[in-house]
């Protein structure tokens, strides 16, 4: 099995309003980067091999955090939330009326106006995981909170209909298991970027 560590971007002005943030490329507010530069990734990941979702969120995070970068990874982008991107739930509500609580009950299978679904998210997640896993190199990625619950429904089966099987804290590395047959585990979860001197 080969260890796949997962953090999520510091936090931009849209996560602040609770707009869904998608592919529109929004940059870490001033709040996220003072935020993200007092998370320490802990020694035993940082000799992992690091790689960062394209948007400027995840990029900028993990220059903050030091850590080398040897690629974009097309794989890892967040979840494209098409014609819902921008707008926050109430605002969706007004928009589509009881079309949105009807997509989002679909779970895996919701999908928004011109957007992807969870599941096509965690379709690719999946081919990124067991490639790594081929490879054998331990990775780190800092990608999107769609990414992580991505990795954590293949991990568990979840159905992403309710509330998740484990609590996430953002401010945390969430660490997974791979395996060339398509195997993918939780190895940790929640390990705290925050105070992590002595790990």
């Amino acid at each position: 099995m080969t260890q796949i560590a997962l953090i999520r971007h510091g936090p931009t002005d849209w996560n602040a309003e609770h707009r869904l943030q998608g592919r529109t490329d929004r940059p870490l507010s001033e709040e996220g980067r003072n935020r993200v530069s007092d998370w320490r990734v802990p020694d035993v990941y940082k000799q992992f091999e690091w790689v960062s979702s394209p948007l400027s969120r995840a990029q900028e995070t993990a220059s903050i955090l030091n850590l080398e970068v040897a690629r974009l990874e097309p794989a890892i982008i967040e979840m494209d939330w098409g014609l819902w991107e921008g707008h926050t739930r109430t605002e969706l509500d007004e928009i589509y009326g009881e079309e949105i609580s009807i997509r989002a009950a679909k779970g895996l299978d919701l999908r928004p106006h011109s957007g992807e679904s969870p599941r096509d998210v965690r379709s690719r997640v999946a081919a990124w995981a067991q490639n790594i896993a081929l490879s054998g190199q331990p990775t780190g990625a800092v990608c999107h909170q769609g990414i992580i619950r991505a990795a954590l429904s293949l991990a568990t089966g979840w159905s992403m209909v309710g509330k998740p099987p484990e609590k996430m804290d953002w401010a945390s590395v969430h660490v997974f298991e791979a395996d060339a047959d398509g195997r993918f585990e939780i190895a940790a979860l929640n390990v705290s970027l925050i105070d992590c001197s002595d790990k």
